[in-house]
């Protein structure tokens, strides 16, 4: 299927022998519950389920997560006794004769710390752990064209002050330094929960080191939230832009405009946040290519001072720009929602090269200057 693009792909996770002995040296459970995430590692929740029929026969086996829940048909064909989306819910519960949210209420705890009805990672189970992942807001008030948040979350809501830093507190008691936010719209009504959030890590004396991998809405950057995170730890700001051509920005669900995002830039510099620590995401490889003008971005980006970090584009089901590379792709096949594929099959080899040498020229410039 991706034989004649040039990548090298593989599975992730640990070795099967491993998992295999794992099978063979433990009791069979009545049933398994298989996390999935990203659809085009099917091949891989394929395998497990596989092993685990053939040496635990009787284990009943229920596939959940995005992969399921974006691609239910297809989720049903790899074998798993029953798959876990919204439709198909009821008769799980009805043809497993129990319940699973207390068999999962039952298998998870609520923390000493009172953080309540959230219920946490367990994190206290590593021997070690200095970085960890934490979500105060749930959901995203825009609708960009090219993302899945719909489709999992029709609404945002933040979470309660107190949950939020009593998880935090909890963390830090097993001895994080490193917290990455992996909330869809982070900034977004941010006098409700992260300002105070921000406040109680300042005033006391917190010290951790806070990261945005999921990126942040630029829009929502001024001076005031950007003195906030500063004091308070961030060292990383990654903010999505995606293109500075204002027809794509339309035309994709008007998430940022070019001054918003300068602006943006210039309020986290001003409060003491180093340039170097500020990563502006493009996407790359997206359908609208033709009105995108990714090499005009990625300058403009430039000129700001701040690093470019090309976000290859990867096809999603259900999404309106799933549906415009339907032209390119095969959408009922899970492997060609891979990034790494679709920009090749989309631009060429050649001209994805280019473009991301140069992106990583204007970076080499920009840590020179």
């Amino acid at each position: 299927m991706l034989k004649k693009i040039p990548r090298y792909y593989h599975r992730f996770g640990l070795p099967a022998e491993i998992f295999v002995e794992f099978l063979k040296t433990h009791k069979p459970c009545d049933f398994v519950f298989i996390q999935t995430v990203m659809t085009y590692w099917y091949l891989g929740y394929r395998e497990v389920i596989r092993e685990i029929k053939k040496h635990w026969p009787k284990t009943k086996i229920i596939l959940g997560g995005p992969y399921t829940k974006i691609c239910p048909q297809h989720a049903r064909n790899l074998g798993a006794d029953f798959v876990w989306d919204e439709i198909n819910e009821p008769a799980v519960k009805r043809r497993a004769k129990y319940d699973p949210a207390k068999v999962l209420a039952g298998l998870t705890r609520t923390p000493t710390t009172g953080v309540g009805a959230k219920q946490l990672p367990r994190w206290e189970l590593y021997e070690k752990i200095e970085t960890a992942a934490m979500k105060i807001t749930s959901g995203c008030p825009f609708k960009c064209t090219y993302c899945v948040v719909p489709l999992f979350c029709d609404s945002f809501s933040t979470r309660p002050i107190r949950q939020a830093i009593e998880e935090l507190n909890f963390l830090v008691s097993l001895g994080v330094k490193n917290i990455a936010f992996y909330d869809d719209a982070l900034l977004y009504k941010s006098d409700e929960v992260l300002k105070p959030f921000l406040r109680y890590v300042i005033e006391n004396k917190i010290k951790i080191s806070f990261h945005t991998p999921n990126a942040l809405n630029a829009r929502f950057i001024d001076e005031k939230i950007a003195s906030l995170m500063v004091k308070a730890g961030f060292k990383s700001f990654y903010l999505g832009f995606e293109s500075k051509a204002g027809e794509f920005q339309k035309q994709t669900g008007s998430k940022i405009l070019d001054n918003e995002f300068a602006d943006a830039v210039k309020a986290l510099v001003a409060t003491g946040a180093n340039k170097n620590s500020i990563i502006a995401y493009l996407v790359f490889g997206h359908p609208r290519f033709e009105i995108q003008d990714v090499e005009e971005s990625m300058k403009f980006v430039s000129n700001l001072g701040v690093r470019i970090m090309l976000a290859e584009f990867s096809p999603i089901p259900g999404t309106q720009d799933g549906e415009l590379a339907e032209k390119y792709v095969d959408m009922k096949e899970p492997l060609m929602h891979n990034k790494t594929a679709f920009p090749i099959i989309l631009l060429g080899s050649e001209k994805v090269n280019r473009i991301k040498d140069m992106c990583r020229k204007l970076n080499e410039q920009k840590s020179k200057s």
